[in-house]
């Protein structure tokens, strides 16, 4: 594991050693479970289980709901219809996969924002984030593919409006939405594509979550002060880590039984409150709802998109300079694009020599500011598209870039870090060890 010396997985059993020289699965699983782990990881540190949880569950219920659902635009609605009141457990399927969607966007958020506070992002792991941002853009195509299915109001006019945007993109944005569309509007073909992509990009995010587990199994975990393990023998390797079983794995099995619980609460008395009620009614090109909204996890980038209007001086310089080619709809989606392009550039863009934001006084302020900013740019992008909701979407978006392209840049330069401790052993038993008749008792080793 990246140089940090441990005991490696040996057969011992002629049939060990056996399947071991043709396929070292035992092996694997061994060096997977037995990884050695910083041991003052935090209860931020569980996402990860939380996440693959996720992923099985929505592959698993996706998969017994695509036997029964009908991808066409005449059954789809009746064939959700279907699946609520006719398939056995269909109903809890259904509310399944669609709270586990949320269940997924709220872990891999914590999992991001959490990365972006320990600085998670830092060398030698930048390559573990960008495959972590990869596999939440795969992430949100999905989950925009998914809302289009059931084919109620929300699904065909929210396909509408989004595919619509490539239609924005100059010279080929025409022939990129007729592509994307199947024809010249949302219909058959589109619904058909999008099942097919619905269908098929969770096995995609699969692969690449692999990678991504490989990738930092490769660098070792990153850890709340942001001080990298001790590689220089076995002996002081293990004074900053512990095997992730037992501690680790009866530590997330634990959180994800805490989690679930609430999950479960959710799906079992209130399975439609983070969805619309418009799309319970069947799709009419005819008639448009009053208010077109995405679902929660989109809003925010949402709000990004509509904050950019013709009458923003910077989309118009933008226009002037480009001669027309850029006006406000297509400024709109470069924002929206780029507000998700500059999280995956951070680790170019902080430029302190500090990893961790436990050391960071300054930081720690522009950053929760910028939690509270993306719960606000939530809120607006679940508001109409007028006044003050535009000016305040204006004033989010803005502070969401200025912090990734001005203030991170800048703290690293005049930002003065708290000390920080010298090994993660120092750090463990100053939060976690007591002093008990001269010796030293870990009170929680897996906290």
């Amino acid at each position: 594991m990246g140089g940090i010396p441990h005991d490696h997985y040996e057969p011992k059993t002629d049939g060990e050693k056996w399947l071991n020289r043709r396929l070292p699965i035992v092996g694997l699983l061994y060096d997977t479970l037995m990884i050695p782990t910083p041991k003052n990881l935090n209860w931020m540190w569980i996402w990860g289980i939380v996440l693959v949880f996720c992923l099985v569950l929505q592959i698993v219920t996706g998969v017994v709901l695509a036997m029964h659902y009908t991808p066409h635009v005449d059954n789809a609605f009746a064939s959700v219809e279907h699946i609520m009141r006719n398939v056995n457990g269909g109903y809890m399927l259904r509310y399944l996969h669609m709270n586990g969607a949320s269940l997924f966007f709220v872990a891999v958020y914590a999992h991001i924002f959490r990365g972006l506070y320990y600085g998670s992002y830092k060398a030698p792991r930048e390559i573990t984030w960008i495959i972590g941002m990869l596999i939440y853009l795969l992430m949100m195509a999905t989950g925009f593919m998914g809302y289009v299915l059931p084919w109620g109001q929300m699904s065909f006019w929210g396909a509408t409006v989004i595919t619509g945007l490539f239609g924005a993109v100059p010279f080929i944005g025409e022939s990129l939405q007729t592509l994307l569309l199947g024809g010249p509007a949302v219909d058959n073909a589109t619904l058909n594509r999008f099942f097919s992509l619905h269908y098929l990009l969770p096995f995609v995010i699969a692969g690449l979550v692999i990678v991504h587990v490989w990738a930092f199994h490769t660098t070792g975990n990153n850890n709340p002060t942001g001080v990298e393990v001790r590689r220089g023998s076995k002996e002081e390797a293990e004074k900053d880590t512990l095997p992730f079983w037992p501690y680790f794995v009866i530590k997330d099995l634990f959180a994800l039984a805490v989690i679930l619980a609430v999950f479960f609460a959710v799906v079992g008395f209130m399975p439609n409150y983070l969805g619309h009620p418009d799309n319970y009614i069947e799709a009419n090109a005819l008639a448009t709802p009053a208010h077109i909204v995405p679902e929660w996890y989109f809003l925010p980038f949402y709000a990004i998109l509509r904050a950019f209007t013709s009458e923003v001086w910077v989309v118009q310089i933008a226009s002037f300079v480009t001669g027309g080619i850029i006006d406000a709809k297509f400024f709109g989606v470069l924002a929206m694009f780029a507000a998700i392009v500059v999280m995956a550039l951070v680790p170019w863009l902080d430029t302190s020599s500090v990893r961790s934001g436990r050391y960071r006084p300054m930081f720690k302020w522009w950053f929760w500011l910028l939690v509270f900013d993306f719960f606000a740019l939530m809120w607006l992008g679940a508001m109409p598209a007028e006044e003050p909701y535009a000016s305040l979407s204006l004033i989010a978006t803005t502070y969401w870039f200025a912090y990734f392209l001005v203030i991170m840049p800048l703290l690293g330069v005049i930002e003065k870090p708290l000390p920080q401790p010298a090994t993660i052993e120092e750090d463990f038993e100053a939060h976690y060890a007591e002093n008990v008749g001269g010796t030293k008792t870990i009170a929680n080793p897996a906290e």
